[in-house]
């Protein structure tokens, strides 16, 4: 004798609307992370770095200052990488921090009406997101506004249910690090790694510009001097240099800043590290 089939329990509208929920966009990317870019430890590693050095790139460039970049890869442990990326911008004020790097879609290029380098505010925080779903580590950030200012220190990561940061250390608000010698000794007595000078020396891109630049100083008579030997009337080699004095004149009168630049061996009174941790 066999058993009449059980009859299913169809769902009903009620049964149906008590299942549906919001899904934070960052709890969405969790689980789409090769959207951004986060296929595998190679492309992880690639778009972690590009991320960073973007925003350290736009951070100098808004502040008129030559950009100063400090890029570490290193490998602590087998099967883990820390990428450590440190700029020498005007620096993040504390109360932004956590949201910057702690909150996807967080960001303020996505308004403007220009070009830019990154315009979504997704890229930093997903990686330091991608870094906490795969090792477990939070990231940590360090900022700097000013010489005399504290280092602000925070280790969070991202609440993928809420999209919203989660500070880990200072019982939630993070750490302020005193600035000048005392400030410096903390963070070494406490393994954190910032760069607090520029370079005794000129790097080599700056000679090898430098080199170019002696160069074309060096050739500018003998091509100044061409014209001469040709044989041209002298109206043309008139309004050759009229045209050359509007140019030297335009370049001149140009609008842009100059920006300002760092003294090799001095002070970094200035800027913001992130280190996130990557699987290899």
């Amino acid at each position: 004798m066999t058993n009449p089939p059980s009859k299913s329990r169809r769902a009903t509208a009620e049964s149906m609307a008590t299942k549906q929920r919001d899904v934070s966009v960052s709890e969405f990317f969790a689980k789409n992370r090769h959207l951004l870019g986060f296929d595998n430890s190679r492309k992880a590693l690639l778009t972690t770095v590009k991320e960073a050095v973007d925003n350290s790139l736009d951070a100098c460039e808004e502040a008129g200052i030559l950009p100063e970049v400090w890029v570490r890869v290193d490998q602590p442990q087998p099967g883990r990488f820390r990428v450590a990326v440190q700029d020498n911008g005007p620096g993040i004020v504390k109360k932004q921090i956590p949201l910057i790097f702690g909150k996807l879609l967080y960001g303020s290029k996505f308004h403007r009406l220009r070009q830019s380098r990154g315009q979504q505010g997704i890229g930093i925080s997903a990686a330091g997101m991608n870094g906490m779903l795969t090792t477990g580590r939070p990231m940590q950030i360090l900022s700097k506004t000013s010489k005399r200012s504290p280092v602000h220190y925070f280790q969070l990561q991202v609440d993928t249910k809420k999209n919203q940061p989660e500070i880990i250390n200072g019982k939630g608000e993070g750490i302020d690090i005193a600035s000048g010698e005392k400030g410096l000794q903390y963070m070494r007595d406490q393994d954190i790694d910032w760069e607090s000078r520029y370079p005794e020396k000129e790097s080599k891109i700056a000679e090898a510009k430098t080199s170019v630049a002696q160069t074309d100083d060096s050739d500018a008579p003998e091509a100044e001097a061409q014209p001469e030997s040709l044989d041209t009337s002298a109206a043309e080699q008139k309004n050759a240099k009229r045209r050359t004095a509007e140019r030297k004149a335009a370049a001149g009168k140009t609008n842009e800043p100059k920006l300002i630049e760092n003294k090799p061996g001095s002070e970094v009174e200035s800027g913001t590290r992130v280190t996130s941790p990557i699987p290899t």
